[in-house]
């Protein structure tokens, strides 16, 4: 299965990194250098050859048919034909709520009555969680995304999606123990830091695996797909934690905590009949492993030997434009202008203020709500947030890469604005308070149908083919990085110990995303309706970014 849009997060394996018509003319124009061929596995009657061998004779027309297949397959087909692949994919996935999960109980935590009375101090009449013990309890998750993608791709390379996923999921099994046990604030921040760097892993091993098993109709889909389980893993944080808020011993956040093994139990069982990649199968040169898995994540219906020779020929292809390709070609020549594309949409996801979701409730808290309406209206910040992504799916299909991003953007930035301006009201009356807690709420919803869903589609189509994988992993690694310094900063901005900007924290988030805004209006092209070829072809040729859109290539190829 030819290669389409890898998620913001994730690093990918060289095999899936090149446009599928590019890899079919490069592939159909390639002769039969050497007659004497190894054949590494046979397929339908087709004789494939491993990577690093020419393509036997008479292959041309099997990859042809393929090829054009993939591209025919319409998306409510393409789930008849691969239920099997959308639920292995569904089921890696798992990994990213947990990712979601554990930083959203901290944001919860430290609204929690028992939480604060147990590990904070006295201050003002109320327990609170000083502002450098919350930063370096919250660190622990982006710092793991920094880590895990940059990392993460060698373990998946040498042994497979399926034993680094698993061998993460023992970890973080173990790990859960220290946060269950821990009974002070130093035990604790050991816990966060050392899950956050296991946790941090999962944002690539799910998109990559995704990315491999499924279809070219369905995978754009089950890419953004990632970005519900985000909104998944923290609904369930904040729900799971307003359900134990009024506990009055260390069952309120001990509870929270063991219900990561929840996921663990599921998945560790599961382990044994995951399917692996069968793209990093024909890396290894096991091609008859690869046509088994290829079996059963297609129906019957499906000719799973002329995917598998398309596989193997675009594997040779790819491994041989990968050679020279390093994190450094990422930034040469037209290449530059690509990751800057990449790393702008994703690290826009934090200037905009999306780190807020981890502390909504103790937001909520301190803007004026009650604990009890607190914790309610954090689930529904995130409730509306599962919904906008939900919607963002036919929007995806129907509209613009650009229109959606920067529209959704501007929305984003108003809403903040306009949450800051009603906090400077005097006296703050409760009805002031009720909506700037409603805004947030309109807020998550048009994040989670714009940039949050939309910013993993324009990575996996601006980023050059050849250092795709590396384009991601530095975007990722900007994000997360990112990502810490808001840690670090948001505390000291909402804790009534500190700056206590409360609803005035609109305003800077506010600005920021206008300056995001000022770059993604005259830096941000439109992707939609181009294959990876005409892309390379666009930005090779340093077309203006307003000039995509109507870009008309020689022989007449245009996007739609």
């Amino acid at each position: 299965m030819a290669d389409d849009a890898p998620n913001a997060g994730s690093s990918r394996s060289s095999c899936s990194e090149h446009s599928p018509l590019l890899a079919r003319r490069t592939i159909l124009s390639t002769t039969c250098s050497d007659p004497a061929d190894n054949v590494m596995g046979h397929a339908g009657g087709v004789s494939v050859t491993g990577t690093g061998h020419s393509k036997p004779a008479g292959i041309d027309n099997a990859l042809d048919e393929a090829i054009e297949f993939e591209h025919s397959l319409g998306f409510i087909e393409a789930c008849k034909l691969y239920p099997a692949a959308i639920g292995w994919s569904v089921f890696v996935s798992l990994g990213v709520i947990m990712l979601a999960f554990d930083p959203q109980l901290l944001g919860n935590l430290y609204a929690m009555p028992q939480f604060t009375e147990d590990f904070g101090y006295l201050f003002d009449g109320n327990y609170i969680i000083s502002a450098p013990w919350q930063t370096g309890l919250s660190m622990g998750n982006p710092a793991g995304q920094v880590f895990g993608a940059l990392v993460a791709g060698y373990p998946m390379e040498r042994y497979g999606r399926k034993i680094t996923f698993g061998a993460c999921v023992v970890l973080t099994t173990g790990l859960v123990f220290i946060q269950f046990f821990a009974r002070s604030l130093e035990v604790l921040l050991v816990g966060e830091l050392l899950g956050g760097l296991v946790l941090g892993c999962y944002a690539v091993i799910a998109p990559a695996y995704s990315s491999e098993v499924c279809p070219l109709a369905i995978r754009g889909i089950l890419t953004s797909y990632v970005n519900l389980c985000f909104v998944i893993g923290q609904l369930l944080g904040n729900s799971v934690c307003a359900g134990t808020s009024k506990l009055n011993d260390h069952w309120a956040y001990s509870i929270p905590f063991a219900l990561q093994w929840f996921w663990c139990l599921i998945i560790l069982p599961g382990l044994i009949w995951v399917p692996e990649s069968p793209w990093w199968l024909v890396r290894k040169g096991r091609l008859n492993e690869a046509e088994v898995v290829l079996r059963r994540l297609a129906s019957e219906e499906v000719n799973v030997e002329q995917t598998l020779a398309v596989i193997v020929e675009t594997d040779r292809l790819e491994q041989e434009l990968e050679m020279g390709s390093t994190y450094w070609d990422c930034f040469r020549g037209v290449n530059l202008r690509r990751t800057e594309v990449s790393v702008g949409v994703y690290a826009i996801q934090v200037l905009s203020g999306i780190y807020l979701i981890n502390y909504g409730t103790y937001f909520f808290q301190l803007a004026g709500l009650p604990t009890d309406e607190a914790f309610n209206m954090g689930i529904g910040f995130l409730a509306v947030g599962f919904l906008g992504t939900l919607i963002s799916w036919p929007l995806i299909l129907r509209f613009g890469r650009r229109t959606i991003y920067n529209s959704g953007l501007f929305v984003l930035i108003v809403l903040q604005l306009v949450i800051g301006i009603l906090d400077c009201i005097p006296d703050r009356p409760q009805g002031v308070t009720w909506a700037e807690s409603s805004l947030m709420l309109v807020w998550n919803f048009f994040y989670d149908i714009s940039i949050g869903p939309v910013c993993f589609v324009i990575i996996s189509e601006a980023s050059a083919t050849r250092v795709r994988s590396k384009t991601i992993a530095v975007a990722t690694a900007v994000q997360g990085a990112l990502g810490c310094v808001m840690t670090v900063a948001i505390p000291y901005l909402i804790n009534p110990d500190q700056a206590n900007l409360q609803g005035k924290l609109g305003f800077f988030f506010g600005g920021l995303a206008a300056l995001c805004f000022v770059w993604a209006y005259f830096r941000l092209p439109e992707t939609k309706g181009r294959t990876f070829e005409e892309l390379d072809i666009m930005f090779e040729r340093k077309v203006p970014t307003r000039g995509f859109r109507d870009y008309v290539i020689d022989g007449g190829a245009h996007g739609s």
